[in-house]
């Protein structure tokens, strides 16, 4: 860290170092949606502790532990911000709006100014760091969209046993982050890649139908379950389902069939600890009953394969996976929802 803190501003809001006289303007402004977040005790809050910490944050602006800011707009206190390093290169940061400020856009642009100055190199008057980021407890929707709106990627949730973290009842967190490499949002590329950090994303299922000239479907008996399915697999990223299928069938079978026509979309709900996909089903064609003695079975993944009926597709299969089975079979339905 530099010797001295810095002030630093968008023109809007200013983020200053903390002074002895913020303390009763601080304190005036934590209320109980704070205590929520934060997991404290409302009735803590005083004065003497305030003083207190801000000694302790300017403590550990001198070690280089930590940056706290004070959020200013107008002349008033509207919240806070503090960067905490982690490593050589990474920081955490956490911000806070006081009562009274709140849904104003203060908080989104004071982090983008933190992080903004942060990311920016030493010789320029920034802290030179590579990566910042900020956790989020997954109900706090406010801040969820504070650190999107300030341009942060959303990464994932990580995960804690309850007690961990701030609040004892949170499992987790969301993990939001800024690298120094990524694009600017007023470049196309770098607001897209910020929409794509977080807008839904949904698990891809390729699987093809493959019968014999006696109409039996080729089912596969898979190791990790007892029930019999449809050749195939789940789309990697960036892979089409086309060459997804063709390539689980001949990865599991050491089958090369080249995929035909879609024959089924179906959509699959959340069930047994799996989140939704989508499925599609692909026409293999019709194959020699003894296209079995070609096959190769990837042994980690399939334990047998047969061509079965439907009555067998009933007995073998889970019930949902029968019903997509029938519905690929009749061809009447392009679209189902978990085989209906």
């Amino acid at each position: 860290m530099p010797d001295d803190q810095p002030t630093l501003n968008d023109g809007t809001v200013t983020l200053r170092p903390w002074r002895d006289d913020d303390v009763a303007e601080a304190v005036a402004g934590h209320d109980s949606e704070m205590a929520t977040w934060f997991g404290w005790d409302p009735d803590q809050v005083s004065a003497e502790r305030h003083l207190a910490a801000i000694e302790q944050w300017r403590s550990r602006w001198a070690t280089g532990e930590q940056a706290s800011f004070v959020v200013e707009h107008d002349g008033e206190l509207v919240g806070s911000v503090e960067l905490t390093r982690e490593g050589t290169s990474g920081a955490s940061l956490s911000w806070t709006s006081y009562a009274g400020h709140r849904r104003r856009g203060f908080a989104t642009r004071a982090v983008r100014v933190l992080i903004d100055w942060a990311l920016t190199d030493a010789s320029q008057g920034g802290l030179g760091l590579q990566r910042v980021e900020a956790r989020v407890d997954p109900d706090n929707t406010r801040s969820l969209s504070v650190a999107t709106r300030a341009g942060m990627h959303r990464e994932g949730v990580q995960r804690v046993v309850p007690g961990m973290g701030d609040r004892p009842e949170t499992t987790g967190y969301v993990v939001f982050s800024r690298l120094v490499t990524d694009k600017p949002l007023t470049e196309p590329g770098g607001f897209r890649s910020l929409l794509n950090s977080f807008l839904p994303r949904k698990r891809a299922i390729s699987q093809m139908l493959v019968r014999d000239p006696e109409g039996r479907v080729l089912l596969c008996q898979l190791t990790y379950k007892r029930d019999w399915d449809l050749p195939g697999g789940v789309v990697e990223v960036g892979e089409s389902p086309r060459v997804a299928v063709q390539r689980e069938v001949e990865e599991e079978l050491g089958l090369a069939i080249e995929p035909g026509e879609l024959l089924l979309t179906d959509w699959l709900p959340p069930w047994g600890g799996w989140d939704d996909a989508v499925c599609l089903v692909f026409d293999g064609g019709t194959r020699r009953a003894d296209t079995l003695d070609e096959i190769v079975k990837q042994e980690r993944e399939i334990r047998d394969v047969r061509f079965c009926t439907l009555e067998e597709v009933d007995e073998l299969a889970a019930d949902f996976t029968a019903r997509r089975v029938r519905a690929a079979v009749g061809g009447q339905q392009p679209y189902t929802e978990s085989g209906r």
